[in-house]
């Protein structure tokens, strides 16, 4: 895989033990996009392939009925797809977010994880092609293993302006 500024960095947490290795991916990629780290989301993983984005569910980002707030259940899915997009590109593109479409199905229950994933296919076009496009796939579950949303996040790239 070729390597760009973020796996660069995150090279050096994978040698971090087990158990702190999240927090330590969270930090890192917190510093890079600022809101990450405001909205305190955890990066369980993050390979070239897969991202795994958590949220727990706490007071200030909870609904009136007590869940996970709706634009925080897309925060998730949206970080998610867009940092394995940003694994692939080359550091001369810029990753942006072309459309999101969330659909809620059902009531969630309790903190909220998001996994998106880049078919081989996708992986070598984000690295082949000085501007596209693509649509990762991304699952959202609650506590209990449900989908209460159905994601589709379109992310676009184009050559960063000098």
């Amino acid at each position: 895989m070729p390597e760009n500024r973020m796996s660069r960095m995150l090279r050096h947490v994978e040698k971090i033990p087990s158990p702190l290795r999240t927090r330590a991916r969270s930090l890192v990629i917190g510093r890079i996009v600022k809101f990450v780290g405001t909205s305190r989301l955890d990066i369980e993983e993050l390979t070239h392939q897969r991202a795994a984005v958590f949220i727990r569910n706490r007071k200030l980002i909870q609904n009136h009925i007590g869940g996970v707030h709706a634009a925080a259940m897309a925060l998730i899915a949206e970080t998610a797809t867009g940092f394995v997009v940003s694994m692939n590109l080359p550091d001369d593109r810029v990753p942006v977010i072309k459309s999101m479409k969330v659909s809620f199905l059902k009531r969630s229950k309790g903190s909220m994880r998001a996994v998106a994933e880049l078919t081989p296919e996708q992986i070598e076009l984000i690295a082949s092609t000085p501007k596209g496009e693509v649509t990762p796939k991304v699952v959202v579950t609650d506590e209990e293993g449900k989908e209460p949303i159905a994601c589709e996040m379109v992310w676009a790239w184009t050559p960063k302006r000098r």
